[in-house]
């Protein structure tokens, strides 16, 4: 079922970030960036946010194959960009690369605490480090959400990846890209329709185009829309959250790598391996498009 675009109206704080993202973007056409890569860390951004709608809660927690039951006073808490996104977007500012090329890598979520409902978020955002190498910039982000009595109960660190020069590429073979196990196994498979990426967007405020302007994804080389990496992370946590942590149990550390794009429409499976390590791809021995682990709190 399609997302109501009445949820558009929630994501005020991050379309006004993406927008000035955008005219950022749009200056760096016509003016030479500086080069300078500021020092790190970064200044730390704090602001405190009143609680989300709960239907839009629930909405979202269906979005992603979660049951919106386990979230009956607690939010969940790979939601974060919703309300960490417009703030994460303000420790980018004045940085020297192409934005309009960034490619989300990967993120590692820690959830030390429950994140309450009812009560006000209290979210903090740092630019942490700038790992250039002269092919790429690696950004890394550090945004923390939690309330007055337990401001640390969700810290998330993004790895934001800036394409630059293929003059600077280490030479040598190419590193062959992650698969799924042949030995690992399925917990589940989803047909992830074309309008995902879209509907993803209008319960987090991620607007980028390459999820759901099929245009705007093939002038970047997609062969059409691809899902934001962040839904695929949530995806494969409500997969274990229905299937390995169905006891009440939950998940204390989530670490991904977003490894390929996955084009939307189409079909992935969740699998998992050994103790801790998981996989979203499109079979057991097949292109991984997401590998990650996770451990239990």
């Amino acid at each position: 079922m399609a997302v109501s675009s009445k949820f558009i109206l929630e994501q005020g704080p991050v379309l006004k970030e993406l927008g000035r993202t955008a005219l950022t973007t749009v200056k760096q056409g016509f003016v030479k960036p500086s080069g300078t890569v500021p020092s790190t860390p970064g200044p730390e951004f704090r602001q405190v946010l009143p609680p989300r709608s709960k239907e839009l809660v629930k909405t979202y927690v269906k979005h992603v194959g979660g049951d919106p039951s386990r979230y009956k006073n607690t939010l969940p808490p790979h939601l974060f960009p919703q309300w960490g996104f417009a703030l994460a977007s303000k420790t980018l500012t004045d940085i020297p690369y192409p934005l309009v090329k960034v490619m989300n890598g990967g993120c590692r979520l820690e959830i030390n605490g429950d994140l309450p409902n009812d009560k006000h978020l209290v979210v903090c955002a740092r630019l942490e480090n700038i790992d250039d190498n002269g092919s790429r910039a690696v950004l890394h982000q550090r945004i923390t959400t939690g309330t007055v009595d337990q401001p640390d109960a969700v810290v998330a660190n993004l790895f934001a990846i800036v394409p630059l020069s293929n003059k600077n590429k280490p030479k040598g073979p190419k590193k062959p890209k992650p698969c799924v196990p042949e030995t690992a196994k399925e917990l589940e498979y989803w047909r992830i329709g074309p309008k995902a990426g879209l509907d993803f967007a209008k319960l987090t405020g991620d607007f980028n185009p390459i999820h759901w302007i099929p245009v705007h994804a093939k002038a970047f080389g997609f062969k059409n829309t691809i899902l934001h990496g962040f839904s695929t992370m949530a995806r494969a946590m409500e997969g274990l959250n229905g299937t390995r942590f169905s006891d009440g149990s939950s998940i204390g550390t989530f670490d991904a790598q977003f490894t390929r794009p996955l084009v939307l429409p189409g079909n992935a499976g969740l699998y998992i391996e050994g103790e801790d390590k998981v996989y979203v791809g499109n079979a057991a021995g097949g292109a991984a498009y997401m590998v990650g682990t996770y451990k239990a709190r």
